[in-house]
C-alpha cells in the first residue's frame, strides 16, 4: 500500500514564544513529513517579531487546503514553552497528544512583577485533563547536554516522532536534519534527536 493511501488526516498546532525557533521548528518537521511522501499543509497562525511574544503555527497532514485550525481540532499539541502550552489547551480535541517542553520563558509581564506565572504542576494538571498522552520534556537541560539550547526544540521533535503518533517515525526526522540543516548545526541536532529518543524510551 503506497505511504499516501496509509496516511491519516492530522492536525498539528505549534506554540511557543519570540527567540525560541517554534517556526524554524515547524518548517524542519514539515519537511520531515513531504519526505516522508505526506500531503502537507503549513503555515503561521499568529507570530511577534519581538522575543517573547507568542507564536503560533500549524501542520495539516492528509490533504487539508488550508492551513487554518480552530478550537478543539489539533490531534497533536507542541509547545515550546509550558505556559503557552498551558493557553493553547482550547485548540486540542479531548484526548488528543501534549507534547510540551517544561522549561519556562516567563513573559514581560511576569518579569516586571504585573502577572504570576503558574506553577509546572498547575499546568500539567490542566493538560492531563484535556490530553489522552501528556509529555512534558526538560528540553532545555537535554539541549545544552546535546551542545546547544537551541537544539532542545529538535529534542521535543524526536520525542513526538519516536512517540508512535505521527505517520512517520525518528529515521525520517534524522534524515531532513541532515538534508536541510546547515552542516554545522548537524551534529548538535543529531545528538539532540538522539536524547529524544532515549527519553522515550526511558
Amino acid at each position: 500500500m503506497k505511504t499516501q493511501e496509509m496516511q491519516k488526516r492530522m492536525r498539528i498546532f505549534f506554540t511557543g514564544v519570540g527567540g525560541q525557533g517554534t517556526l524554524t521548528a515547524t518548517t524542519l518537521l514539515a519537511r520531515t513529513a513531504l519526505e516522508a511522501g505526506l500531503d502537507v499543509v503549513a503555515g503561521e497562525v499568529h507570530g511577534m517579531a519581538q522575543r517573547g511574544g507568542v507564536v503560533e503555527s500549524v501542520m495539516l497532514l492528509g490533504g487539508w487546503r488550508s492551513p487554518k485550525l480552530d478550537y478543539g481540532e489539533a490531534d497533536v499539541l507542541l509547545g515550546f514553552e509550558p505556559l503557552e502550552t498551558l493557553r493553547a489547551l482550547p485548540y486540542l480535541q479531548p484526548g488528543g497528544a501534549i507534547f510540551s517542553s517544561s522549561d519556562a520563558l516567563p513573559p514581560l509581564s511576569v518579569s516586571l512583577g504585573k502577572a504570576v506565572y503558574p506553577d509546572m504542576p498547575h499546568i500539567m494538571e490542566k493538560a492531563r485533563q484535556v490530553a489522552g498522552q501528556c509529555h512534558f520534556v526538560p528540553c532545555r537541560e537535554l539541549g545544552i547536554k546535546a551542545g546547544s539550547v537551541q537544539s532542545g526544540n529538535t529534542v521535543l521533535l524526536s520525542v513526538v516522532c519516536s512517540s508512535g503518533v505521527l505517520p512517520f517515525g525518528v529515521d525520517a526526522l534524522e534524515a531532513a536534519i541532515k538534508k536541510f540543516l546547515p552542516a554545522k548545526l548537524q551534529e548538535s541536532n543529531l545528538k539532540a534527536l538522539e536524547l529524544g529518543k532515549a527519553y522515550v524510551n526511558k
